[in-house]
């Protein structure tokens, strides 16, 4: 879809997988479409193409680990004392986000 309907996201594609350097080649170290919002006291990012996202994009974050690695502003103090209560919490909230399982 990307290729006919958002050229400028479809650029950063290369053989199926996401975010390579149209100029390069290369695979980028993050996203091209992930930006800092302005003004805030903490660096907070969000997503350029948010309603276009892919999937990976869709179902982010999977676990806490996952949060606590890339230092998600959506853990909070809490989540780290009890890491399967706030699996669970997070496993809830994401419900809808996810793939079924069948």
């Amino acid at each position: 879809m990307w290729e006919l309907f958002e050229p400028h996201i479809y650029q950063y594609v290369k053989d199926n997988e996401i975010w390579f350097s149209p100029d390069t080649g290369l695979q980028l170290s993050r996203c091209p479409f992930l930006e800092v919002e302005p003004n805030q006291d903490k660096e907070k990012y969000t997503c350029s193409i948010y309603q276009s996202r892919p999937e990976d994009c869709r179902h982010y974050p999977s676990n806490i680990a996952e949060m606590i690695r890339d230092e998600c502003e959506m853990i909070e103090v809490k989540d780290l004392d009890d890491f399967a209560k706030a699996q669970s919490k997070l496993d809830d909230l994401m419900e809808d986000s996810r793939p079924r399982r069948q």
